[in-house]
């Protein structure tokens, strides 16, 4: 079997300090040479915003970042309670308005209405009745007539 040749040729030196210093000019060049991000320019070239502005949000964005790195499990569990409160909250509050109808409707019974011979359930029942578009009430007042 023949041994593997290695690939390092021996002619060639590791770079020197010279060939470094040969490189890092063209490097800065092209971080100079980079276009600025949309909003950046949109925000702070075009329409002139202050520059104090730029350099908040850009601290700002630098902290949110080391943020979500540092926290994203507890932020992660943040986001689900939040989607389980924005779920149920149309829930409670259709209940709440149900409740409110209720208690409405069975105080516009008994001070309109001066039935004498209702229980709570039979009032209950009309106030359900009269918030789900019933129109019974309306009949208890031909009743007495």
């Amino acid at each position: 079997m023949e041994k593997k040749e290695s690939r390092k040729v021996n002619g060639i030196k590791n770079p020197t300090f010279e060939n470094k210093k040969l490189k890092s000019p063209t490097n800065s060049n092209n971080k100079k040479d980079r276009s600025l991000p949309w909003w950046v320019e949109l925000l702070f070239v075009q329409i002139g915003l202050p520059d104090k502005w730029l350099i908040k949000v850009l601290k700002s964005k630098k902290k949110y970042t080391e943020l979500i790195k540092n926290d994203k499990k507890l932020i992660v569990i943040f986001m689900f309670v939040l989607a389980g409160l924005t779920y149920f909250y149309p829930v409670v509050k259709y209940s709440k308005n149900r409740l409110d109808c209720e208690n409405n409707a069975q105080n516009y019974i008994i001070n309109n209405k001066k039935l004498i011979n209702i229980n709570r359930n039979q009032l209950k029942m009309l106030s359900t009745n009269f918030c789900n578009g019933g129109d019974e009430i309306y009949e208890i007042k031909n009743l007495e007539d």
